[in-house]
């Protein structure tokens, strides 16, 4: 450890056995109540996740990953309170949290890196410091992204260390239009992308465990009331306008002309991923009561992705208030 080091050595925040298998929200929720819970020091912890993609907290899910992709293949969703770009990780990969008192974040930031970097050097990695937040290979190859926010007159600092990965999976759930993705782009994505596992000559395990024997020196056991106070923290993270955003509101309009039905057009209101509003115009006749109420009830909040959609048209049918329009027909309308 540097001699320059201020925050380093840490103290290791050590769970319960019973909270090594939790969602991403739980994590996150817990480097809150480090932070307005304990102030004597500097505090890190490690983690790990089943499939999950994590945005950032000005992000629209939508615009950022493929949520059905996610849907089917069982990739948890959830949004955090620091900035920067949506990251998908996995088991292969080590979550790192950071949280020390407030200070000068370029120089905090610089130090993390720094160290996180100096430590997988000393176990065999080739890696340094890149940019304002990324840890590389020397071909120049990201293992580690980093990102911060504010809580609690303390900082949060928490990265990304990708140990290995599943690529296939994850260019899948981060890219949303699939129509523009071509065979060079995910070439592009897969080289740069880095693994540590090509260098390291242990498991992902074993990283993890000696990345808690350099960077700390002791620890702090949380209590079973301290995880209870996380989990109550956690819920927070799964309120739809949280997860699903409610920033400026955004339109999409669709116009198809349907056979036997006539023309439809589709106009779908947006806050962030959740639906603010669903009109139709068109030349279709309703044989249905309150079409324009119907559909402002059935979809308000609702998230914005194919799935969810295909949800509400197969429990209400709210097709059969149009003559000669189908469910899928709508649907595709909807969200093709």
């Amino acid at each position: 450890m540097s001699e320059k080091s201020k925050h380093f050595p840490a103290c290791h925040v050590v769970f319960p056995p019973n909270c090594e298998e939790r969602r991403a929200a739980f994590y996150l929720a817990a480097e809150e109540y480090v932070a307005e819970t304990f102030n004597e020091d500097n505090y890190i912890f490690t983690w790990q996740l089943s499939p999950t993609c994590v945005f950032g907290r000005n992000q629209i899910p939508h615009s950022e990953l493929d949520v059905d992709f996610c849907n089917k293949n069982g990739i948890d969703l959830c949004r955090r309170k620091s900035g920067g770009g949506t990251i998908f990780a996995d088991r292969n990969n080590i979550m790192i949290s950071l949280i020390t008192p407030a200070c000068d974040v370029e120089s905090l930031f610089a130090e993390y890196a720094e160290t996180v970097s100096a430590g997988l050097r000393k176990l065999g990695a080739p890696t340094k410091v890149s940019g304002r937040n990324d840890i590389i290979l020397e071909d120049g190859r990201k293992v580690c992204g980093n990102a911060f926010y504010h809580q609690a007159n303390r900082n949060i600092v928490h990265g990304t260390m990708l140990y290995g990965t599943d690529v296939e999976k994850m260019i899948g759930a981060l890219t949303p239009d699939k129509a523009k993705l071509e065979s060079k782009g995910v070439i592009s994505v897969k080289s740069r992308i880095g693994e540590l596992k090509e260098y390291l000559p242990f498991d992902v395990t074993t990283l993890r465990s000696r990345l808690i024997a350099m960077l700390t020196n002791k620890s702090l056991e949380l209590s079973e009331k301290d995880i209870k106070s996380i989990e109550d923290l956690e819920q927070t993270y799964y309120a739809p306008t949280y997860l699903w955003g409610h920033k400026a509101k955004s339109d999409i309009c669709r116009t198809e002309r349907i056979e036997q039905c006539g023309t439809v057009q589709v106009n779908i209101t947006l806050r962030g991923s959740l639906i603010d509003s669903i009109t139709l115009s068109g030349d279709f006749f309703e044989i249905g009561k309150n079409v324009k109420d119907a559909f402002y009830n059935l979809f308000h909040e609702i998230p914005y992705n194919r799935a969810e959609l295909k949800h509400i048209l197969d429990l209400h049918h709210p097709e059969k208030l149009i003559r000669n329009l189908s469910e899928d027909e709508l649907l595709n309308l909807l969200c093709p």
